[in-house]
């Protein structure tokens, strides 16, 4: 199949998916930068990871736009202009929305033929199912430079309407550098994670400080949105080998996998790592299967009621909703559960702490005070659940860093006051 059946189809095509970090199909999309009028009157949808997805799908044509489930600096222009849509939304539900909304002329599909010549999907499964269910044509980027993962699905039941081989290599997330203060609060984090337990985190310098913190730990399991280096690395290691798990024993779950290119070769020849999309990833009733489940997220902000900021702060959707809330409530109904928050207790060199008194007017609050257990930062651990309005505060102050403690509790009185 060829160029042309691709052009033929996005000339058709007014509303397009793209899967969005490091399942992106750059070769496709390389076709239609350089052809701008295959993206007239034409919506794309995609959830992008920022440092890894960089088009702005919206300047590819002047009639062209976009929606989106998280916001990047890549999309940071268009957004002002009022030519992307943000659609706040849990990455479970996400999955729902784009099976059921308005059908999908044409969604772009990254694969790869593994050494028995089957084409499977590459690193991202989250929506994909969902997508490919909601559309009139399947166009895949045949990728002959890559090697699928082994735990990644065939294309099966679903026929591609064109193939286009071209051989590009997938984005890249570097691994974050960690400091003195991620490392301290990965060591406090991986306290409180028992051997046998399964463990879900994000991405960045504290989680990677928590995977490294867990390196003498004992069969953990692995159920989340995402697997990288670290992760791998733990694998490889023994540490996370699935034994105790209530389900899905042995093998580790994972909707994306977002790192080096080491990550991705050595995925081919690692089949317990299992590629699933969101409806299961961030389903509450599977992640509640899972005794002691350990869900860790990270915030920008958190207030003395617990509240958590994430995504949007003074008024910039810096990011999306995601799926923290998601695994928070999926912990909550595991049996042995803990749904964490880790985050450094505060920014800017010091100078803005990340406990407030109240989340602010112009930010929004991405978790409720309910879906949270305890509160890491590299000053102290909080404990919430079931605790009091005045002993959580309390407790959330304590871990404050020291200069903004007495100010926190001065705020706090005043707050109290008005209950």
């Amino acid at each position: 199949m060829s160029r042309t059946q691709f052009e033929e189809i996005m000339g058709a095509s007014k509303r397009v998916f793209v899967p969005g970090a490091s399942g992106e199909p750059q070769g496709l999309l390389d076709l239609l930068s350089v052809n701008p009028a295959l993206s007239q009157d034409t919506t794309y949808v995609q959830f992008p990871i920022g440092g890894m997805n960089r088009t702005d799908f919206a300047s590819l044509h002047p009639t062209a736009r976009m929606e989106t489930f998280f916001m990047s600096p890549a999309l940071r222009s268009s957004f002002a202009e009022g030519r992307i849509d943000f659609l706040p939304m849990h990455m479970r539900r996400v999955f729902d929305h784009i099976g059921t909304a308005e059908p999908f002329d044409a969604v772009l599909v990254h694969a790869a033929r593994d050494d028995k010549g089957v084409l499977r999907h590459l690193y991202n499964l989250d929506f994909l199912s969902a997508a490919m269910s909601n559309t009139r044509a399947l166009v895949v980027q045949l990728n002959p430079s890559v090697r699928p993962p082994a735990g990644a699905p065939e294309l099966g039941e679903h026929v591609p309407d064109a193939i286009v081989e071209i051989a590009t290599l997938p984005p890249e997330l570097k691994p974050a550098m960690t400091d003195e203060v991620a490392e301290t609060i990965g060591e406090r984090v991986a306290a409180m994670v028992p051997d046998g337990a399964c463990l879900q985190t994000g991405i960045g310098a504290i989680p990677q400080a928590i995977l490294g913190a867990l390196a003498d730990h004992n069969d953990l399991g692995m159920h989340g949105g995402l697997i990288d280096d670290a992760g791998l690395a733990l694998i490889q290691r023994g540490v996370i080998s699935g034994r105790n798990k209530s389900i899905d024993r042995g093998v580790h779950i994972t909707g994306i996998a977002m790192g080096s290119h080491g990550l991705y070769e050595a995925l081919a020849d690692e089949p317990s790592v299992c590629f699933r999309p969101a409806n299961y990833t961030h389903e509450v009733g599977v992640i509640a299967q899972h005794d002691h489940f350990i869900s860790v997220n990270s915030a920008i902000e958190i207030d003395l009621l617990g509240q958590v900021s994430a995504d949007m702060v003074g008024g910039r959707q810096l990011s999306g909703t995601g799926g923290s809330v998601d695994f928070m409530r999926g912990a909550a109904a595991s049996k042995g559960g803990i749904s964490i928050v880790a985050l450094a207790a505060t920014a800017k060199a010091g100078e803005i702490s990340r406990i407030v008194s109240e989340i602010a007017p112009g930010s929004a609050t991405t978790a409720a005070r309910t879906d949270i257990d305890r509160v890491v930062t590299e000053f102290g651990v909080a404990e919430l659940k079931g605790r009091s309005l005045d002993a959580r505060a309390n407790a959330l102050i304590e871990i404050a860093a020291p200069s903004f403690r007495d100010a926190l509790r001065d705020a706090w009185v005043e707050r109290r006051s008005t209950f």
